[in-house]
């Protein structure tokens, strides 16, 4: 499944061995002394991201050097797919299950390219023979569901907008004999999810709600939400040009949730597995919500619109109230839902506000155990008065700008009943400029912790 890994040595395989700066010295002492001389020669130090390629007896490469911070870091191998000449590597280096893992995943995660609009580049990436010890099944998982969240969010709003999320969603469905339906247009008014339509029903994209579920209907109910806002202007209250540049990302959280769903049937956990995507585009015309407006919700309250541009949240309340009137065992929220998260945690650390400290534990502790961090903040009671209005049950805003990630983390507690074991992730979706194995654009936080929680508690 994954092309840049392969089965088995060819035999032009060339031999890496990963070294890090502390251990380059004791690697030279037992090398012959034309190798020890070639490689300081070169200038080699081990600096990670380095390498120096030691030529055999005939003059042909046989041997790279690859510089790592650490041996078990899952970045250590990432910028390697990209960097080395193309062609097959073998890490000949023993490593035990973790290491290997993560030099799997970190390859594969280093070997994406987003080209569906550019003419595919004349090099390839380097492959990697599977090491010996890993974990192919973790890898294809991470990797294919990584992959999936940076496409999605890729992908501009000229093709992928609500209707491109849904056929997302019912592709997905397809590849895992999942049943889905999408509720779209005038039926969610029908059906009783006001305010998802009234976010949408400027577009001439018609707003949607995409409804997958898979599973054992007998087995622990796991509900997965997702905010697909396909493009945000920000409507009446317009955002500036700069702050539309990447609106394109607005639809990340629904990336997520699909992507977590796609690992979840890929290893065929024992859950009943439900996605919501409340799937709309935030635009301006004539038939705009507007400031001040009272919208109904799905869970009977009312919600005065302090602002448009907090969106986002609008939708996710009618998606969540559904998802817990069927009392899932747990809840997650995936949302690109504030840039008051960003001014906190900065892009790399989605925030977590949940009503269940042991659930918040758990997320926290497999966001550092597998590499994919995040940082609780509070859902502060008393912040909620914040949110109170003179007109309806409810504005989906502040009027002092303070605490809005946590402010926004409280409207959205409103929908969901103080007994659903519930997460909410504020996340960025998106990487500002390239690290290794993490390119500019799109890109999945907090999935890999989620997965992993989700796998420990009903796998």
């Amino acid at each position: 499944m994954l092309a840049t890994l392969l089965a088995v040595d060819g035999p032009d395989t060339v031999a890496l061995t990963p070294v890090t700066k502390a251990g380059l010295a004791d690697w030279l002492a037992g090398q012959p002394p034309a190798v020890a001389s070639w490689v300081k020669a070169v200038g080699f130090t081990g600096e990670a991201g380095s390498t120096v390629f030691l030529p055999g007896p005939d003059g042909a490469v046989t041997h790279v050097l690859a510089g790592v911070s650490a041996i078990d870091d899952l970045w250590a191998f990432a910028g390697l797919p990209a960097s080395l000449p193309a062609g097959s590597y073998r890490i000949d280096t023993a490593l035990d299950a973790r290491a290997a893992t993560r030099a799997a995943l970190g390859w594969a995660l280093g070997s994406y390219r987003f080209s569906r609009y550019k003419k595919p580049p004349e090099k390839g990436f380097a492959n990697l023979v599977w090491p010996a010890e890993a974990d192919r099944g973790e890898v294809e998982r991470a990797a294919t569901a990584t992959w999936l969240v940076r496409d999605l969010v890729n992908t501009p709003a000229c093709d992928m907008g609500p209707a491109e999320l849904a056929q997302a969603a019912q592709d997905l469905a397809a590849e895992f004999d999942a049943a889905v339906e999408v509720i779209v247009g005038q039926d969610l008014l029908d059906r009783d999810y006001p305010a998802i339509h009234a976010v949408g029903r400027a577009s001439p994209r018609e707003p949607r709600l995409i409804d997958l579920r898979w599973g054992n209907p007998e087995h622990p109910k796991v509900t997965i939400v997702g905010k697909g806002v396909c493009f945000d202007t920000g409507g009446l209250d317009l955002k500036p040009s700069s702050a539309m540049l990447i609106m394109k990302k607005d639809m990340g959280g629904a990336a997520h949730a699909l992507a977590l769903g796609r690992m979840i049937m890929m290893a065929g956990l024992p859950v009943r597995l439900r996605v919501l995507v409340p799937a709309v585009e935030n635009v301006v015309s004539g038939d705009s919500f507007k400031p001040q407006d009272v919208l109904k919700t799905r869970k009977g309250l009312t919600v005065e619109v302090g602002n448009t541009d907090a969106e986002g949240r609008l939708i996710l309340c009618d998606a969540l109230a559904e998802a817990d009137a069927e009392k899932p065992e747990l809840l997650i929220d995936f949302a690109t839902l504030t840039g008051a998260a960003r001014v906190a945690l900065g892009p790399d650390l989605p925030a977590l506000m949940c009503n269940d400290d042991a659930l918040a534990n758990d997320l926290t502790e497999a966001g550092t155990a597998v590499d994919d961090p995040m940082w609780r903040l509070p859902l502060w009671a008393p912040y909620r008065k914040g949110l109170d209005s003179k007109v309806a049950d409810i504005n989906n805003v502040t009027t002092n700008g303070f605490a809005g990630a946590i402010t926004a983390g409280l409207f959205l507690q409103e929908f969901v009943s103080k007994g659903t074991p519930w997460a909410h992730l504020d996340t960025y979706a998106w990487n500002g400029s390239a690290r290794p194995g993490r390119p500019e654009g799109g890109e999945a936080l907090g999935l890999r912790a989620a997965y992993a929680v989700i796998a420990k508690r009903f796998g």
